[in-house]
């Protein structure tokens, strides 16, 4: 369904992008008219919303644990979300998730993310 990709090992202070598409077309008109969302899950730690955006590109939300580093974005030609990784620390070092949610709204809610891509695994070497 969804497909997130980018993930790999980087140095601290190093950047990253993540993409995440979806893998068939009645899932790309998911991406377009729904809010998405980056998640992450460390090993041992409960899964955690990184970013939000809403369905136009024009709202969006960062954790405060990621605020000024990590940037969400969309193409809404290509039904594409981004997640622009800067700044990297190893406490970022997770398996990072992206999930669109029900509405078209930016939200923070957990309960209304529902479809899931796989992950991909991002490592920040000190």
């Amino acid at each position: 369904q969804l497909q997130a990709c980018g993930g790999g090992l980087v140095q601290a202070g190093g950047s990253l992008r993540l993409s995440c598409a979806a893998s068939e077309a009645k899932f790309r008109r998911t991406i377009s008219n729904n809010g998405m969302g980056w998640f992450r899950q460390a090993p041992g730690k409960e899964r955690e919303l990184v970013a939000a955006i809403n369905w136009s590109g024009t709202d969006t939300y960062s954790a405060d644990s990621v605020k000024g580093r990590f940037t969400i974005s969309r193409d809404r030609v290509t039904n594409t979300v981004y997640l622009q990784m800067n700044n990297l620390k190893p406490e970022d070092t997770a398996v990072y998730y992206c999930a669109s949610a029900s509405g078209s709204a930016a939200t923070t809610d957990r309960s209304r993310f529902r479809s899931w891509g796989q992950g991909t695994l991002v490592t920040v070497s000190s």
